[in-house]
C-alpha cells in the first residue's frame, strides 16, 4: 500500500472517531474534548460514556429507591457492586466498535425505570413487558426480540429523562456482547456484574438460543442475539456466572482454581480456607473439618468448665471438713483435759480430807481446828473458782484407799508435800487456759457479741462444737437440778429465749365450701411457748386441718370462730418469718447434700445481723441434734437416684425449719416411717427447741407410750373434727377415767383412745359411754355450747343452761342445703371454683405488717444464695447437660446435611427446619429448671424467701445453656451447610432465638404440668413456624403470624443471608425479601422483638409462679 493511501486511511479512522465524540457530545455535554487527536481517544471515549451511564444508573436508583428501599441497605455500595464496570470496560469498547452509535442503543433511565417496576406490576408467570411506543401490537420491529436492540437514529437521546421513552426503531442489531436486551425493549442494559453475557448461538436441534433459553419468532428472518432477561435466579439463571467458576467481566469467564471455591454469580474465585479440600471447579469449600474442630474445643472448654467448678467445691468442702474435724478433735482434748483436770482435783481433795482426818487425831484440839479451818477456807475457795471456770463440767468420783498410819515427822513431810501438789493442781488450769479461751470468752462477754469478732473458718467451727460441748455438759446437769440449781439457770442470762408466740382459739370452726362439709368444728384451746404439743385422732378426724388453720393456710373453706396470737386478734402471716411448718411430704432437694440443705434455710432465714460463726452454730446444732452427722455430706438423693434413707431424709426434713430458729413450729407427721429410736432422737431434739420457749405442735399418728410420755400436752379429735380432749398429756387418763373409759393394763393409751374413737373398741363394760358422745362430754365438761344438731347425742346427760344453743336459734356453723336443681348444683360448683381460686390468689398475694422483728437477707443477698445453689445442682446434673448438647449436635449434622441453603428462597427453607428442631430441643430441656422443684419453690415461698431472688438465680444459670447451645448446634449445622451469612449473624439469631423459647418453655413448666408442659413444647414449634410461614392474604392471620416467634427468627436468618446477595444477585434479594414480605433494616427489628418475646414471657412466668403457686 502506498505511503498516500496509508495516510488517507488513518486520516479516515480518526476522522471516524471524531464523529462519534461529536455524536456523543450533547451525551458528554461540557466534557473536555481537547485530546481527541489523541491516539488513546478509543478508551477515552470509552471512558467519558461509561461516566455518563453511571450517571443514568445512580439517578435511576434515585427514581426507584422508594420501591426498592426494602432491599437494599447502602444504596451507593450496592449499586457499585452491581455496575461497577471501572476495573474493565473492554465491553464498553466492543460495543462501540460494533455498533458506532452505543449512545443510541443504550436505554434510557425511562426505559430502565419501565423494566424494573414490571417486576412489581406484571402478573406471576408473565413473560413478556407492557406494550410501549415503540414495542406493541402495531408496531412490533426485530428490536422487540429478545436479544435485540436498536437505534434512534438522529433523533437527540437524553439518557437522564425518566418520563418519557424515545422511539428507538432504526437499525436494528443484536445485543452487545456485556449486555441485554429484553423482550419488549428495544434498548440495551448493562449487565451486573456476577453475570455472564456472551452472544447466543442457535441450537439446531432445539431452536434455543443457548446459553439461554430464548426462541426467535418465526417468520423474522433474524439470528439470536445477546442476553435477553437479567431477573431474580429462577427466571435467569442462565446469565449468572456457574458455580466452580468466576466472571470478572461480563464478557469473560473463568473456572475456579485449584485451592479455591466460585460460587454461583462470582467474581473473582476465593481462598479455600485451611484443613479444607477445594477442587477445582468447586462451588463450596468442605468445612466439616472446622466444624468437628470447634466442637472439640467447645467440648474440652465444657469439661474444664465443669471439673474446675466441681474441683473447687470438692476442695473447698474438703477443707471445711478439715477444719470440722480438726475442731471436734479440739474441743474432744478440751474435754478429756477438763476431766482429767476434774478427776485429779477430786483425787486430790479426798486424799486431803481424808488425811486431814487422820491429822485430827494426832495432834492437838486447837491446831487441828486452825488447820481444818484453813483447809476449809482454801477447799470453798478453790471449789467457788473451779466452778466459776468449768460450770458445766460433769463430777467424776474415784474411790480411793487411805494411806497406812505412819509417824509424826513423816506425817508432816506428807503434809506439806500433799498441800503443795493441791495447791500445784489447784493452779494447774493455767496449763489448759489455750484450751478453753473461746469457751470463757464467750461467758464473760455474753451470747450478744457471739461469734462477731472470728472470722477464720477454723476460729467457727472451734467456737460452734465448744458451745455444743458446753451445751451437752448442761444438759447433763439439767437431768438432776436441786432448787438452787434451778435458779440458777432460770436466773441465767445465757439461756436465750427466742420471741414467744401463744395460740389461742375460740371455737374454731372450718366448713368446706363446695360441700358444706364440717372439716373442723368447735375447737377451743391454746397452745402454749415452751410445750410441746401432739395432735391425736382417727383418720378424717382432721388433723392436718387443724394444723393448717392455726398456721394460716388452709384454702376453700370457710372459717368461724377466733384465733388470737398473744392474745391479740393479729394475723399469723405477720409471724411468717418465725414460724416453722413442716409438711407430711419429706420436700427436700435430693441433688444436694444434707448440710447443703439445711445450710440454704439457714442463711435465706436466720436473721441477716446474725454472725457468721452463729449461724455455723445453729446448723452444726441442728446436725447434732437429729443425728445427721454421718450422712452429712451425702446427697439426699430422688426417685431415681439413690440418696440417705427414709428416716434421715424425714429428719432433714425437719431439720430445714429447726434451722431458722423458729418460735412456733408446726409439724404435720414428723414421726410416720420412723423407727422408735429415730423418733425419741427427733423428739429429743424438739424437747431442745421447747427450752428455748418455741412453741411446737405435731401431728402424731399413734405413738408409742414412751414417746406419748414426752409430750406435755394432747388434742385429741374425733371425726369431723370435734374436741374430744384438749389438755395436759398427764390428765388425760385421769380424765378418761372420770367418764368411765379405762386404760386395759399393757396397752398404750393413745392405741387405746385411736381405737375407741374409730369405733373398733367399745369403751369400758358398763360404763354406758358412747363413743359419739365423748365430743359433748368435752363440751359439757368445759361448759362449752352445744350445737343443736349434737344435741340428740347429749340424751341422758346432763347439760347446764349455758351448754345449748337457744330453741329459737340455730346454729350458726350449719348451712343446710336445699334441694337445688342440677343447674343451680352446677353453678353452685362453679361458683366454689371460683372462690377458691380468689382465695388462693389472695393467699399468695395477702401483705401484713411483719411483727417478727427478724430482718432476713434482701433479695440481692438471697439471690446470691440461690445463685450458689443452682450451679451447684447444675454441675450435678453435668450428665443431663451433655445429653442435650449431644441431641442438639445430632440434629445439626443431621439437617446440615439433608438440607440445602437454596439461592432461590435465600435459605428460608433450611432454617425453617432450624427454628423448629431448636426450639423444640431447647424448650423441652428448659421444662426442667422449673417443673422438677414446684414442691420445693412453693414450701420456700410459704416461708418468705424471695420469689424474685429465685426466679432471677435459675434463669441466670440458664444463660448459660442460652449462649452454649446455639454454637453447638452451629458447629455441626453451618459446616455443613456453609451457607453465605456469617457464623457470627447465625449464632446472633440462634442466640435471641433460644433466650426467647428458653423464656416460653419457663412459663409451660409453671402454667401447666410435666406431661401438658412437654407436648405444648412440641405442638407449639411446628404450629407457630407454619402460621408464620404461610402467605396469605387475611388480615387476621397476618397480625397473628406477627405474634409467632418463628417468623422473626426466619425473618432474621433470611436478612442475614441477603445481605451477601450482591452484584447479579440484587434482583433475586430484593424478589426473594418481596415475596416474603421482609424488610432488609429490620435485623435488629427482629432480634429486638426476639428477646422482647423473651423478657414478656418471663414476665408472664414470673406472675404465674406467683399466681398459682401453692401453700
Amino acid at each position: 500500500m502506498s505511503l498516500k493511501k496509508l495516510e488517507t486511511l488513518k486520516s479516515w479512522s480518526v476522522l471516524k472517531w471524531v464523529v462519534v465524540v461529536l455524536s456523543l457530545a450533547r451525551l458528554v455535554q461540557c466534557q473536555d474534548t481537547s485530546q481527541i487527536d489523541n491516539p488513546a481517544v478509543p478508551s477515552y471515549v470509552t471512558e467519558l460514556f461509561y461516566k455518563r451511564l453511571s450517571n443514568v444508573t445512580t439517578g435511576l436508583y434515585q427514581d426507584l429507591g422508594e420501591r426498592f428501599s426494602y432491599c437494599v441497605k447502602d444504596p451507593k455500595g450496592d449499586w457499585d457492586k452491581a455496575f461497577n464496570f471501572t476495573s474493565n470496560l473492554d465491553f464498553v469498547a466492543n460495543c462501540i466498535q460494533k455498533t458506532g452509535d452505543i449512545s443510541q442503543r443504550i436505554c434510557t433511565a425511562a426505559e430502565m425505570k419501565f423494566y424494573f417496576n414490571s417486576f412489581f406490576e406484571a402478573s406471576k408467570g408473565a413473560v413478556y413487558l407492557k406494550p410501549n411506543m415503540n414495542c406493541n401490537l402495531t408496531s412490533w420491529v426485530s428490536g422487540c426480540e429478545p436479544g435485540w436492540a436498536c437505534s434512534a437514529g438522529q433523533q437527540l437521546v437524553d439518557l437522564d429523562n425518566s418520563q418519557n421513552i424515545p422511539a428507538r426503531t432504526q437499525d436494528c442489531q443484536t445485543c452487545c456482547e456485556g449486555f441485554f436486551c429484553p423482550q419488549g425493549l428495544t434498548c440495551m442494559i448493562p449487565c451486573p456484574l456476577g453475570s455472564y453475557c456472551p452472544l447466543a448461538t442457535l441450537n439446531q436441534s432445539t431452536g434455543i438460543c443457548e446459553p439461554y433459553n430464548y426462541r426467535q419468532s418465526p417468520g423474522k428472518n433474524i439470528t439470536c442475539g445477546g442476553a435477553n432477561i437479567w431477573a431474580d435466579v429462577g427466571s435467569s439463571k442462565e446469565i449468572f456466572c456457574s458455580a466452580g467458576s468466576y466472571c470478572p467481566t461480563t464478557i469473560h469467564e473463568n473456572s475456579c482454581s485449584n485451592g479455591h471455591y466460585c460460587r454461583t454469580g462470582s467474581t473473582s474465585e476465593k481462598r479455600c480456607f485451611k484443613l479444607t479440600s477445594c477442587n477445582p471447579n468447586t462451588a463450596n469449600q468442605n468445612m466439616h473439618a472446622y466444624g468437628v474442630m470447634l466442637m472439640a474445643a467447645l467440648s474440652t472448654l465444657l469439661l474444664i468448665i465443669y471439673n474446675c467448678f466441681d474441683q473447687v467445691l470438692t476442695t473447698r468442702e474438703r477443707r471445711l471438713a478439715k477444719s470440722r474435724e480438726a475442731a471436734v478433735r479440739k474441743v474432744r482434748e478440751t474435754a478429756k483435759a477438763r476431766q482429767r483436770w476434774q478427776t485429779a482435783k477430786d483425787a486430790a481433795k479426798k486424799q486431803a480430807r481424808g488425811l486431814q482426818d487422820h491429822l485430827s487425831r494426832t495432834f492437838s484440839r486447837k491446831k487441828s481446828n486452825q488447820h481444818m479451818e484453813k483447809i476449809k477456807i482454801l477447799d470453798q475457795a478453790q471449789y467457788e473458782t473451779d466452778d466459776d471456770l468449768y460450770p458445766h463440767s460433769h463430777s467424776i468420783s474415784l474411790n480411793e484407799t487411805l494411806p497406812p498410819p505412819v509417824s509424826s515427822n513423816r506425817k508432816k513431810k506428807e503434809s506439806g508435800d500433799l498441800m503443795q501438789k493441791i495447791h500445784e493442781i489447784e493452779h494447774g488450769h493455767d496449763n489448759h487456759e489455750n484450751l478453753d479461751v473461746e469457751l470463757r470468752d464467750v461467758r464473760r462477754k455474753g451470747h450478744a457479741s457471739k461469734g462477731k469478732h472470728i472470722s477464720t473458718q477454723s476460729q467457727i467451727f472451734n467456737y460452734a462444737y465448744a458451745q455444743l460441748e458446753k451445751e451437752k455438759a448442761q444438759q447433763q446437769e439439767n437431768k438432776d437440778l436441786t432448787f438452787s440449781g434451778v435458779i440458777s439457770m432460770a436466773t441465767n442470762t445465757e439461756v436465750r429465749k427466742r420471741p414467744l408466740i401463744e395460740v389461742s382459739f375460740k371455737d374454731l370452726t372450718l366448713t368446706l365450701k363446695a360441700k358444706e362439709r364440717h372439716l373442723l368444728r368447735c375447737v377451743t384451746g391454746k397452745i402454749t411457748p415452751g410445750r410441746i404439743t401432739a395432735v391425736m385422732g382417727p383418720s378424717g378426724a382432721g388433723k392436718t386441718t387443724f394444723l393448717s388453720a392455726l398456721a394460716g393456710k388452709a384454702t376453700a373453706c370457710k372459717r368461724t370462730g377466733l384465733i388470737l396470737i398473744n392474745g391479740k386478734n393479729e394475723s399469723i402471716h405477720s409471724y411468717k418469718k418465725i414460724i416453722g411448718f413442716v409438711p407430711q411430704d419429706d420436700i427436700v432437694h435430693g441433688n444436694l447434700t444434707v448440710e447443703e440443705n439445711l445450710w440454704f434455710n439457714a442463711k435465706c432465714r436466720l436473721s441477716a445481723d446474725l454472725a457468721k460463726a452463729d449461724r455455723v452454730l445453729v446448723v452444726e446444732r441442728v446436725i447434732d441434734s437429729l443425728g445427721l452427722q454421718t450422712v452429712r455430706d451425702s446427697l439426699v438423693g430422688t426417685v431415681e437416684k439413690r440418696g440417705i434413707s427414709g428416716g434421715q431424709r424425714k429428719r432433714v426434713n425437719v431439720g430445714l425449719e429447726m434451722v431458722m430458729e423458729p418460735s412456733l413450729l408446726f409439724l404435720d407427721e414428723p414421726t410416720s416411717g420412723l423407727d422408735s429410736a429415730s423418733s425419741q432422737l427427733l423428739l429429743r431434739a424438739l424437747r431442745r427447741e421447747a427450752l428455748e420457749g418455741v412453741n411446737i405442735c405435731m401431728v402424731v399418728h399413734q405413738p408409742s407410750y414412751s414417746l406419748f410420755r414426752m409430750f406435755d400436752d394432747l388434742v385429741l379429735l374425733a371425726k369431723g373434727g370435734l374436741t374430744v380432749y384438749l389438755g395436759s398429756v398427764k390428765k388425760v387418763e385421769e380424765y378418761f377415767a372420770g367418764i368411765g373409759i379405762n386404760v386395759p393394763e399393757r396397752v398404750n393409751p393413745p392405741d387405746h383412745l385411736i381405737d375407741i374413737l374409730e369405733g373398733i373398741v367399745a369403751p369400758s363394760v358398763g360404763s354406758n359411754v358412747n363413743y359419739k358422745e365423748l365430743p359433748v362430754r368435752w363440751m359439757l365438761h368445759n361448759g362449752y355450747p352445744v350445737p343443736p344438731d349434737m344435741q340428740q347425742d347429749s340424751a341422758g346427760l346432763i347439760m347446764s343452761p349455758i351448754g345449748l344453743y337457744p330453741a329459737n336459734e340455730t346454729n350458726p356453723d350449719i348451712d343446710v342445703m336445699g334441694d337445688n336443681s342440677f343447674a343451680g348444683e352446677l353453678w353452685q360448683d362453679v361458683r366454689n371454683n371460683v372462690e377458691l381460686h380468689r382465695d388462693k390468689i389472695r393467699l399468695n398475694f395477702l401483705k401484713k405488717k411483719d411483727l417478727s422483728n427478724r430482718r432476713t437477707p434482701g433479695v440481692f443477698r438471697q439471690f446470691r444464695y440461690f445463685l450458689g445453689r443452682v450451679c451447684k445442682q447444675r454441675l450435678r446434673e453435668a450428665k443431663l447437660q451433655a445429653v442435650d448438647y449431644l441431641i442438639l449436635l445430632l440434629a445439626g449434622a443431621c439437617l446440615g446435611s439433608v438440607t440445602n441453603i437454596s439461592d432461590d428462597n435465600l435459605g428460608a427453607a433450611g432454617y425453617t427446619y432450624t427454628i423448629i428442631a431448636v426450639s423444640l430441643l431447647c424448650k423441652i430441656a428448659a421444662l426442667r429448671t422449673f417443673s422438677l422443684d414446684k414442691l420445693q419453690y412453693w414450701r420456700e415461698s410459704a416461708s418468705g424467701m424471695k420469689s424474685l431472688a429465685y426466679f432471677l438465680a435459675k434463669d441466670m444459670i440458664d444463660h448459660f445453656n442460652t449462649a452454649i447451645k446455639p454454637v453447638v448446634y452451629l458447629s455441626m449445622f453451618y459446616f455443613f451447610t456453609n451457607p453465605r451469612s456469617s457464623f457470627t449473624d447465625n449464632y446472633t439469631v440462634l442466640l435471641c432465638l433460644v433466650y426467647c423459647v428458653t423464656g416460653i418453655a419457663y412459663a409451660l413448666a409453671i402454667f401447666f404440668e410435666p406431661g401438658s408442659a412437654q407436648l405444648w413444647s412440641v405442638l407449639l414449634p411446628v404450629v407457630l413456624t407454619l402460621v408464620a410461614t404461610r402467605n396469605t392474604d387475611s388480615l387476621v392471620l397476618k397480625n397473628i403470624s406477627n405474634l409467632c416467634y418463628p417468623k422473626w427468627a426466619l425473618q432474621a436468618f433470611v436478612i442475614a443471608t441477603a445481605e451477601r446477595y450482591q452484584g447479579v444477585w440484587l434482583i433475586t434479594r430484593c424478589g426473594g425479601l418481596l415475596k416474603s414480605g421482609y424488610d432488609l433494616h429490620d435485623w435488629n427489628l427482629c432480634l429486638g422483638i426476639l428477646i422482647l418475646m423473651g423478657v414478656v414471657s418471663r414476665i408472664i412466668a414470673f406472675s404465674g409462679m406467683l399466681i398459682f403457686r401453692k401453700k
